[in-house]
């Protein structure tokens, strides 16, 4: 298995050995906690629960976060240190040094603390991993794991997933990187049958001895370069997701490469690997016939027989390809989690998507907008611009490192205009005039390239200012059949809270620019 990018090997430590339900002996472990958000205030109120002591830290000290450490202080927290000094050291638990620290998925390896740490000896988990080692606990049932990892689709696909989980009357939920830590379905009273998590490869990065009952990499695209360090890491730590996996390992047959990070995974004995493709399905795969989802891999005579479990329609009101990819990777999960064909469909069916993945807006006037701010990177970008024909491109934001070149050089031909947000263009605007040079550019941002009206009134990092001028501009240059598609292909923090805040400022300024 592919481990270039995993330096925290499980080190040598009886003590963290012994530590793999929820019933082993945690009181008294000493333990750092690093980070104050959702994912280490679950850690941290987790491991004051089963007697460990703990020091939380967090270089935020904003009003949440003093709250946060209130309430941890109460329930019994060691110490709680917020500040811009507070993640410079690992400090002492309680008067030691402390076996373990606990990060949160947004620290890279590089930060001063895991650094540290690491140059010690003490071993850094992530949440995940805390999650994993309490699973098993006396007197309630033990959930099974299905875990979803990509670029792109996390989010639809562990929501189908867990849709399609109900649908077979089995008590599921999606957690996760998907917002609700698996530390608090855990200690939820509901006894979940089964887990739908997805997971980062920020989170993977620290796990060790995760085995879910199946597990998938949805595909692999250029994406935190300037977290992993390179893009060879960060593909290893996504396929992190295939160790030990138990049943099936599911792999996408369209990506190159893709069923390699199967073969070298380090799984256990009797697990198969089980493509999903939109093309017709080979042996042990499923995939697409005349337009129906088919199954050719959990079938008992899968040489020469398959199973239908649903059609394209079923995946939803605009069911583009990489829509119908998810519904294959979420259908083959469940399946290895033994759901009929019958549950597949209707858990499809029942799945309502998020909000800001390819959401229709509006349609005015024969152009159709849509909202697609979770495109955070080029790969998700092309999986919406190949959907439509032809299209205005509102574009642009933090590029997190990444290339825009073949992006922009398959989609030239489908781009009526581009209206550029945010302030880290320049990527992009490089690859627009070498690439399209006959695209009119627009520019939303002042500062930026492209030609716009005279904007200097308004303050670049105002996200919202910067989004209406881009739904007008838009609005000017799109024609009946257009699309306007609002799929930035980068990060949002320049001029938005995040990807939802870019999404809703979209969302409104259309309904207000259209009269709806």
């Amino acid at each position: 298995m592919m481990h270039a990018s995993n330096d925290n090997p499980v080190l040598d430590n009886p003590r963290l050995a012994e530590l793999t339900s929820w019933d082993a002996p945690w009181s008294g472990l000493r333990a750092v906690v690093a980070g104050i958000g959702v994912s280490g205030f679950a850690a941290a109120d987790t491991l004051i629960e089963l007697g460990a002591l703990v020091t939380v830290l967090d270089s935020r000290d904003t009003e949440r976060n003093r709250q946060s450490a209130d309430t941890l202080k109460i329930v019994g927290a060691s110490d709680v240190v917020l500040g811009p000094d507070a993640m410079t050291s690992v400090p002492d638990v309680a008067g030691a040094r402390p076996d373990v620290v606990i990060t949160s998925p947004g620290f890279p390896p590089t930060h001063p603390l895991l650094a540290a740490a690491r140059e010690e000896g003490i071993q850094i988990w992530g949440d995940v991993e805390l999650a994993w080692r309490v699973n098993r606990r006396a007197g309630r049932k033990t959930p099974e794991w299905v875990c979803i990892t990509g670029t792109n689709g996390k989010t639809t696909t562990v929501g189908m997933t867990a849709s399609i989980l109900q649908a077979a009357g089995l008590k599921a939920v999606a957690v996760g990187n998907v917002g609700t830590p698996i530390l608090d379905a855990l200690r939820d009273p509901v006894e979940y049958d089964v887990l739908a998590v997805e997971l980062s490869s920020f989170q993977l990065h620290w796990t060790h001895s995760v085995s879910p009952l199946a597990s998938v990499v949805l595909n692999v695209a250029q994406d935190h370069v300037d977290w992993h360090g390179n893009f060879e890491n960060y593909r290893a730590d996504k396929s992190r997701v295939y160790e030990n996996t138990r049943v099936a390992c599911v792999y996408n047959a369209e990506q190159d490469g893709a069923e390699e990070l199967v073969e070298e995974a380090d799984v256990l004995e009797g697990c198969r690997a089980v493509g999903f493709t939109t093309q017709t399905p080979g042996l042990s795969m499923v995939g697409v016939v005349d337009d129906l989802l088919v199954d050719r891999a959990f079938v008992a005579e899968r040489a020469t027989t398959a199973a239908e479990i649903g059609s394209i329609e079923d995946t939803g009101s605009i069911p583009t390809r990489h829509i119908v990819a998810n519904a294959l990777a979420a259908a083959a999960l469940a399946r290895a989690a033994g759901v009929s064909p019958e549950a597949v469909r209707d858990g499809l069916r029942a799945h309502r998507p998020g909000e800001h993945r390819i959401q229709l807006v509006a349609e005015s006037d024969g152009v159709r907008w849509i909202n697609d701010s979770k495109a955070t990177n080029p790969h998700a970008a092309q999986a919406s611009l190949s959907a439509f024909d032809s299209v205005v491109w509102i574009a642009g934001g933090l590029s997190k490192g990444v290339t825009y070149d073949t992006l922009v050089e398959r989609n030239a031909g489908r781009l009526r205009a581009v209206v550029v947000i945010g302030t880290d263009d320049a990527a992009l605007l490089n690859a627009l005039s070498r690439l399209a040079p006959d695209v009119p550019v627009l520019a939303a941002t002042p500062g930026q390239g492209g030609t716009a009206p005279d904007d200097s009134g308004i303050d670049p990092t105002d996200g919202h200012a910067v989004m209406r001028r881009a739904v007008r501009l838009a609005r000017e240059h799109a024609e009946p059949k257009d699309t306007v598609l609002m799929a930035p292909a980068a990060a949002s923090m320049d001029q938005f809270a995040d990807y939802a805040d870019r999404g809703n400022a979209f969302m409104h300024v259309v309904h207000e620019e259209l009269g709806f």
